[in-house]
Formats: structure tokens, C-alpha cells, sequence
């Protein structure tokens, strides 16, 4: 059986999921992929049934996976029936204030990242800076301080790995540090990898609402150490947010409202992406539908979603069984709970196979029922696999603990998790987000070019008679089709990417799959750079409204260097900070001729663009070669503090010094002129264009989206979030 996937498909399976050898030889197929994991998963029937059939579940198993019906999480894909055998994506683990906890923790957090999972923690029990430290008489350093530590681990533990550590960090906005927490990201070289969220709780709601005070808590004593307004710590969080995507939001006490095991504990944390929320020590198990293949003749197949549905339960059930857990005590809990959380991928690219603009009143109607349909079917299949397994050992005490549901094996059974790379394997959209971009250009290996189109765009396109190669590369440009007169209305209303879509009906989307999924939904709201602080606000209260657990938003170009300073009275003044240089880079060195000798220019980029010069003249030395440095210096220090290339450009471009020289036909004026010319020739291209202004993958150079809570290459499935 031959699999159909897309060449970008393709590239991230052999990247990182297919077998390789001790060479990095690609040494298994996508079918012998799907074939392993089918085959592994389908094995755990032989626990419940020693007569069960499991050829026949695996056979199941197999149709669900090669037809792109269903993708399990990536630990799932990359580990089944392999040595590892690691097949949980996130973690919860518990910080307790003392260093013999914080350091365990940090142990086991370096085994879970090593392992290829994610963490998540909730600092809220640490006593705040400055607090008494009983034990030695002196004070405590606070939350921030131990966040990095677990920083500093992260980073070391990632460079050999698959897949990064990825961490998500929580503070309780009663927690006395809260507000050094809020702006503990708005310097961009710090906590590179961690996702940091506020856990707003009820009280503070309404505090808010009444525009009063609230009491910040000292977590060791239990004291009330200070009563401060809830709209200036609220103001703190929009302004952060709108600054630099950071901190996100969590409505804590919602979040136990729902917590199906209560006896167990509070939920204080969750996973690195937001949508998982956890007790200490669970793992999660995920896996998504997707329902761009659930279409047939225009419509839901609401037949084949059922079946589906109901093999992905068992399938993430078994998962659970057979998983090799990083510590006993995840082994425990997880299997304790046994929480599964089924979602969905390539939502948007159903409605554009419906004809239903994303955007539209229509869509929140669909996603509500599609989602209710999936939940109530995920219940049922929960059921009818307890009847035959048993109960979820924690089920005394549980909210399904009554005569209405007898039986259920899984404490949750859905979640909206990020698809990112599982999504361009089955070429479709991402998890419930819009269409990032309708075409873009990304660099492949070789250096060259590419041009990549929606493939519904494109047969639409074909269909009516308006595809064009030059209507591909106006698209490209900026991925979205708005601007281009060739395109009829009706089409562009089906296809308004993420930056297209206004951030309230982010919201209300976000919404209605919430309304049905018990865990939380992992989305990303998307505003434009010209978006102000109140609109982040607007956004935050309507959420809370809207029955949402949690918020993530991005502002357009919000991380490109510049750290602002709000002040009521004098509106926003800005202090440009250069971004810090990171660890790799990479680019091109072209040679030029200049009156001086050949000159060497190499340009490298980072994930948000240029960020760096480097100019070098054969073998001279003395001041030629220390005024080349400086100027590259100066440059490399321009591009990092988000100064456009092409005023970089004006201002270098012409100089002119004794010794002019040409080359291709042109004239070299000096050295600066020399490197001016190369950054004008690489402006001039799709590679510095899209790269500039959508941020570049720093593993193949291609467009860096923010969704579902993360950063993510469509190209090659690179993502920060693990």
C-alpha cells in the first residue's frame, strides 16, 4: 500500500520521524512507519484479551493511520515498537518550596526532556524574593531565580535531543512575585525555553470586574503580605502580552471546576502549550482527527467520523498501556487516570471544503457540533472499552463516580492539542487555527527556492479559471490573497489566513470547541502590528466570558527587539534593545571585488531574520581591516535592534574611498558600499523578504507561524514547543 503525501510531508518524515541508521541513512518507509506503530499499539489488546483479535485491531489501527483519518501525537509516531518506546508528549510535574524538591524536580525534568517530552510546573509554592530562608537564616532568591536553573538545564539537556525540552512555567497572580513574573520575558535573551502563564483566579475576576483590590499571598506562611489593585496587576499582563506574546493566561478556578478527579488534588499547571492541564506526575496521550478527511460531497461524514473516533480511543488507551514511562511515579498516576485527550487538525481546511468562511457565525455553528459529536462518541467509546478493561483506577471519587456512568476508562478523553508537525504530515491545517498562509516561499536544502500553494486554493483557482504563476507569486509574497484583484470575493472569504481574521472571532472559535472538550484548547489569537493594548484587553475579558480556560496571543511583529515602556500620561516610548545573538546562525558569504582587494561578506540570520555581518580582506591588516570589523559590528548591532535593511542600506551605499573597482558590471565604491551592495541584492529577494517580515526557521530557512500556543515551521516541522 502507497501512502499519498506531499513533498513537505515527506521531508519531515524522513527529518524526524523514519528510522535511520548508524550513517543517518533513511532505513524505513512511511508505510513501514504507520505498519510499526499500528502493529505496537494493537499489541496491548493481549493484556485485557488473551483471545482478542489483535491482527484485526491493527488492521484497524492501519487504515486509520494510512488514510490520514487520525495521527497520534509525534513521541507516538517517532517511538512505538522501538527501543525508547517513550509515547507521552507532555508532563506535569510537582515544585515544592524547599531544594531538595526543586532539584528532584530538575532531575526528573532532564530525564522527561531527554525521553523527548515536555514540561510543565507551577512555581506558586515557592516562598517570594527576599522571604526567610529558616534553615540558614538567610533570604530566599524566589520563583524567578529557580525558573533559571531550570532554564539553564533545559538547554544543556536539548542539544543532543529530537525533539527540544520545552517547559511551560505558571505563577498564581496572588503569588507576591507576580508582577517580576509578568515582565520576566520582556527581556528577549531570558527563559528562551519556557511559555510563561498567569493563573488568574475567581477572586481576582472579580476584583477586576469591581475595580478593587485583591491580597497577594506568601505561599510558605499563608499570610496576607499586601492588598493591591487587580487593574494595575491586569494592565501589567495586557502590556506584557501586547510587548512580546507573553505571559498567556490560565483561569485557574475554572480549570478545577472541571478537574475530574478533585479527591487527587488541584490542578496547578500544565503542559508547555496550555491545552493539557494536569495533576503532578500525569503524562498526557494525544492524538487528532482530521476532519478535512471526514468531508465527502460537501458534508461531514458523520458515519466514518464515529468509526474513528471510536478507534482512536482504543488506540490512545493502549497507548497508555504500553507507554515505557520516564518515572515510576508518572506510571502510576498516568495509569491512574488514564487521561486521553482526542483532538482535531485541518479544521479549517473543512470548512474551505464546505464553503464556509472561517470568520462567520456558520463556522462557530459547525465547530460547536462537530466537537459536541466528537465528545459524546469519545464518551461512548470510553465506556464500552471500560466495560471490557475496567474503570480508570481513580474512578471512586470522580466525577463519573455515580449511576449515570457506570463505566468509563478514561478520566478526559479530548483535547485541542497543537498539530504542528502531525499536521503537515497529513497536509492539512493546523489543529482548529485558520489557513496561515495561502502560498509561501520556503529554502529547501539546496539552497533553492520554492513556491508552496494551498492545494484547495489551487484546484478553486484552476476550477474558475484565475490560477496564474504570477498570481502565485504575488501570493506568496505576503500569503495572503486580500489584496489581489484577480481573485473573486466568494474566494477570498474562504480563504482569510490567521492575520486576516479578526482576534474576536479567534476568540469565538476558541470558545466553541471548548464548550466540548474537557481539557483546554491550544490556540493562538492573531493581531495585526497596529493592534493596541486595549484591543489584547478587549480579547482577554471576552475569553473569561466566554467560558475559555486559558489565553495565548500574538501581536504581529511583537518580538523584534524593542522593549517598550508604557506610561499613561505620555503614551508608548520606546527603548531599542539589541536581541541577544544566538547560539547558531546560519547564511551565505559571497565575494566581492573592491579597490582593496577581494572582500568577504557573510550575512547569517536567526529566527527572526538578519542579525548579523561579518566582512573580511584576504590578508590585510592594521586599519582596513579594524575599520571592516567595526563597520560589520555596527551593522550586525542595527539588524539585531529590528533597524530596516534598507536603511541600513541608504546609509552605507556610496561611500566612496581612493580605490573604486567593478564587478558584474558594477561599480565598487569602497568596502561599505562593497557590503552595502550585498545586503541590497539580498534584500532585493524572496529569501530576505519573507524572512524579514514573517521570521525564519533556523533549521531550513523557511516561515516561522505562530499557532495553537507555539512556533512552528509549515516547512520542516521545527517547532519551540517540543
Amino acid at each position: 500500500m502507497t501512502i499519498s503525501l506531499s513533498k513537505n510531508a515527506m521531508f519531515v518524515l524522513e527529518k524526524r520521524y523514519l528510522k535511520k541508521d548508524s550513517n543517518g541513512n533513511v532505513v524505513e518507509t512511511p508505510e513501514e512507519l504507520f505498519a510499526r506503530v499500528a502493529k505496537s499499539i494493537a499489541a496491548a489488546d493481549k493484556i485485557f484479551d488473551s483471545k482478542g483479535n489483535v491482527n484485526k485491531t491493527e488492521k484497524t489501527f492501519m487504515q486509520i493511520l494510512t488514510n490520514l483519518w487520525f495521527i497520534p501525537n509525534s513521541p507516538t509516531l517517532m517511538n512505538a515498537g522501538r527501543r525508547l518506546g517513550q509515547l507521552a508528549a507532555c508532563f506535569v510535574l510537582p515544585v515544592e518550596d524547599s531544594i531538595e524538591s526543586i532539584f528532584e524536580t530538575l532531575k526528573h525534568t532532564a530525564m522527561i526532556h531527554k525521553s523527548g517530552g515536555g514540561t510543565g510546573f507551577s512555581f506558586s509554592r515557592i516562598r517570594p524574593e527576599k522571604d526567610v530562608v529558616l534553615s540558614t537564616a538567610g533570604i530566599s532568591s524566589g520563583p524567578i531565580s529557580f525558573m533559571n536553573v531550570f532554564d539553564v538545564a533545559t538547554e544543556t539537556v536539548k542539544q543532543g535531543g529530537t525533539r527540544r525540552g520545552a517547559n511551560m512555567g505558571v505563577l498564581r497572580v496572588d503569588h507576591p512575585d507576580i508582577e517580576a513574573f509578568i515582565e520576566s520575558k520582556n527581556d528577549l535573551g531570558r527563559l528562551n525555553n519556557f511559555n510563561i502563564s498567569v493563573a488568574l483566579t475567581k477572586t481576582f475576576m472579580d476584583s477586576l470586574e469591581k475595580d478593587s483590590d485583591y491580597d497577594f499571598v506568601n505561599p510558605r506562611t499563608g499570610q496576607v503580605v499586601k492588598r493591591i489593585s487587580a487593574r494595575n496587576i491586569f494592565d501589567m499582563i495586557v502590556s506584557s502580552a501586547w510587548q512580546t506574546g507573553e505571559p498567556g493566561i490560565i483561569f485557574i478556578d475554572r480549570i478545577n471546576e472541571n478537574n475530574p478527579t478533585p479527591l487527587l488534588g488541584e490542578i496547578e499547571a500544565t503542559n508547555p502549550c496550555g491545552e493539557q492541564p494536569l495533576l503532578p506526575y500525569e503524562s498526557c496521550t494525544l492524538g487528532s482527527i482530521n476532519l478535512s478527511n471526514m468531508v465527502t460531497r460537501n458534508t461531514v461524514n458523520k458515519k466514518r467520523l464515529k468509526r474513528t473516533v471510536h478507534s482512536a480511543v482504543h488506540f490512545l488507551d493502549n497507548v497508555i498501556e504500553i507507554n515505557k514511562y520516564p518515572l515510576s511515579r508518572i506510571e502510576e498516576i498516568s495509569k491512574g487516570t488514564r487521561k486521553i485527550g482526542l483532538g482535531v487538525m485541518g479544521f479549517a481546511d473543512m470548512l474551505i471544503k464546505m464553503g464556509i468562511p472561517y470568520d462567520s457565525d456558520e463556522a462557530v455553528s459547525q465547530a460547536e457540533d462537530i466537537m459536541a459529536f466528537i465528545s459524546q462518541e469519545s464518551k461512548s467509546a470510553s465506556a464500552a472499552l471500560a466495560e471490557r478493561r475496567g474503570n480508570f483506577p481513580y474512578y471512586k471519587g470522580s466525577v463519573f463516580d455515580n449511576p449515570a456512568t457506570p463505566y468509563m476508562r478514561n478520566a478526559t478523553t479530548t483535547t485541542i492539542a497543537p498539530t504542528g508537525s502531525i499536521s503537515i504530515i497529513a497536509g492539512v491545517s493546523s489543529g482548529i487555527e485558520p489557513v496561515f498562509a495561502v502560498a509561501y516561499t520556503r529554502r529547501v536544502l539546496d539552497g533553492k527556492l520554492l513556491s508552496e500553494m494551498h492545494p484547495i486554493f489551487i484546484k478553486k483557482a484552476r476550477d474558475e479559471g484565475f490560477y496564474s504563476n504570477e498570481l502565485a507569486e504575488e501570493t506568496a509574497r505576503t500569503g495572503s490573497v486580500q489584496h489581489i484583484d484577480a481573485v473573486p470575493d466568494h474566494i477570498k472569504k474562504l480563504f482569510r489566513t490567521s492575520h486576516d481574521i479578526s482576534p474576536v472571532w479567534h476568540i469565538k472559535m476558541q470558545a466553541a470547541f471548548q464548550k466540548y472538550t474537557d481539557n483546554a484548547v491550544s490556540k493562538t489569537v492573531n493581531f495585526s502590528a497596529d493592534a493596541t493594548i486595549n484591543d489584547v484587553e478587549k480579547v482577554y475579558s471576552l475569553a473569561y466570558k466566554s467560558g475559555c480556560k486559558g489565553v495565548t496571543i500574538y501581536r504581529y511583529g511583537s518580538r523584534s527587539g524593542q522593549a517598550m515602556s508604557i506610561d499613561d500620561k505620555k503614551g508608548v516610548s520606546v527603548k531599542v534593545v539589541p536581541r541577544p545573538r544566538p547560539g547558531r546562525t546560519y547564511g551565505i558569504t559571497e565575494k566581492i571585488s573592491t579597490g582593496c582587494g577581494k572582500l568577504y561578506v557573510t550575512i547569517n540570520s536567526d529566527q527572526q531574520g538578519l542579525c548579523e555581518v561579518f566582512a573580511q580582506m584576504g590578508k590585510t591588516g592594521g586599519c582596513a581591516s579594524s575599520q571592516i570589523e567595526a563597520a560589520g559590528r555596527m551593522i550586525s548591532l542595527a539588524l539585531r535592534s529590528g533597524v530596516k535593511i534598507d536603511a541600513i542600506v541608504r546609509q552605507l551605499i556610496g561611500i566612496r574611498c581612493p580605490s573604486p573597482s567593478w564587478q558584474d558590471g558594477k561599480m565598487v565604491l569602497s568596502c561599505p558600499d562593497a557590503i552595502a551592495q550585498v545586503l541590497k541584492k539580498l534584500t532585493n529577494s524572496d529569501f530576505v523578504e519573507r524572512e524579514t517580515m514573517m521570521c525564519a526557521c533556523p533549521e531550513c530557512g523557511g516561515v516561522l507561524s505562530h499557532e495553537e500556543g507555539c512556533l512552528i515551521c509549515r516547512s520542516c516541522g521545527f517547532t519551540k514547543c517540543s
